[in-house]
């Protein structure tokens, strides 16, 4: 009888084992039944502040997607984290998203600098990241499998601003001034290379580090070149010193702009007044647009978060973490993060707000287009294009 007991005792206990086990091989990192952890850094303070407004805009769209019920029954749990656009407390960041929160995924996340240093250790431990808020070529050349980009590489972008500048306004001496680290020279690589392939010269290249204030030898440098175009890779506090310094010396070339410089009304006004003229590349709808999704992103913006700024900056938070959302919705109930890139290699030519989407198993660029736009005398944006797409 005690030797009957004791079998059923280890039968017992075994079975337990096995169930333990189990449920230990099954536990997804950041997922429960009940929600989804998704982390975002963004420069909430710092030298790229203004840029901050995008990590804000995510925590509205997820708010508004909780509000709808979630997730196949899960809610978003949200974390956002200030980096002020220092690579070093990005990658503090990404060990804590992983080692202490454990996030499930993460989106956004401004800036190439800082995104690099936690791209390695988010892929390392199977954590898709979705929307990089950067165009920079890390995110998917060479391919990575955990990342899907949104936004549109910034040298196909400079590409077509350079093109446009050209063929459309009759521009012959361009000039580029960028911020001199892999942000910055990937625009000038797409300037560089439309001049190129057109038998062009550049009239000038003026590169600026992130700490510089004094940019009054860089207006000078740009004016001696007798550029009648200066395409900007910059960040919005030297796009408005330089203008503010061109404007001194009576320098008044053609500005153009990449798309994160596209915040139409808060350039204008940071700039006072002289962002008017400007033409930027747009990466989404313009802010008053009448989209049934911008509509509706209006009205939740009114509802949850009406002391922020609706803009350019803001909405794009909501524009990276919209294929998230459709990725989480199409990979089911038994969510893995196989089964969530599976899921968004699903979507083709797929459209919320910003450019349309392709991804497939060996490609995760997801956007190659850009919409072109002017800065009208009161400060809000004219569209110029409809989406172009580079096909070089």
């Amino acid at each position: 009888m005690k030797r009957s007991m004791g079998m059923a005792c280890v039968v017992v206990v075994g079975f337990c084992l096995m169930a333990a086990w189990a449920g230990a091989a099954d536990k997804v990192r950041g997922v429960t039944d009940k929600a989804i952890k998704i982390g975002q850094w963004g420069p909430q303070t710092g030298p790229a502040a203004a840029w901050g407004a995008v990590a804000r805009g995510t925590d509205l769209y997820f708010k508004l997607i909780n509000d709808e019920g979630g997730i196949h029954g899960r809610k978003i749990e949200y974390y956002l984290r200030d980096d002020a656009y220092n690579p070093a407390k990005t990658k503090a960041i990404g060990k804590e998203f992983i080692n202490q929160i454990g996030v499930f995924a993460v989106v956004g996340g401004v800036g190439t600098a800082p995104g690099m240093a936690v791209r390695d250790d988010l892929s390392e431990n199977k954590v898709v990241w979705v929307g990089p808020s950067t165009g920079n070529k890390h995110w998917s050349r060479p391919f990575q499998k955990y990342i899907f980009a949104v936004y549109p590489l910034y040298v196909d972008e400079a590409y077509l601003l350079t093109q446009y500048a050209v063929e459309k306004m009759g521009k012959k001496k361009i000039a580029v001034f960028y911020q001199n680290d892999d942000y910055g020279k990937d625009g000038l690589e797409g300037v560089e290379k439309y001049m190129k392939e057109k038998g062009m010269e550049l009239a000038a290249r003026v590169s600026v580090e992130v700490p510089d204030t004094d940019l009054s030898s860089h207006a000078l440098k740009l004016k001696e070149s007798g550029a009648d175009a200066v395409i900007m890779y910059l960040l919005p506090k030297h796009a408005a010193i330089i203008l503010g310094e061109a404007a001194k010396i009576g320098f008044a070339p053609q500005w153009i702009s990449s798309s994160t410089l596209s915040d139409a009304p808060l350039m204008y006004e940071v700039t006072k007044g002289l962002w008017k003229g400007v033409i930027v590349a747009s990466f989404g709808e313009l802010p008053d647009s009448d989209h049934p999704l911008m509509v509706k992103y209006r009205q939740a913006w009114q509802k949850y978060a009406p002391k922020e700024r609706w803009g350019t900056f803001y909405y794009a938070g909501i524009i990276w973490a919209e294929p998230l959302v459709e990725g989480l919705k199409r990979a089911g109930k038994n969510l893995t993060p196989e089964g969530l890139i599976g899921a968004l290699e699903t979507l083709k030519d797929w459209k919320g707000i910003g450019p349309p989407l392709t991804y497939t198993p060996t490609d995760h660029l997801g956007a190659k287009s850009v919409k072109i736009a002017k800065v009208k005398d009161d400060g809000n944006l004219e569209l110029l294009t409809d989406w172009i797409t580079i096909t070089k």
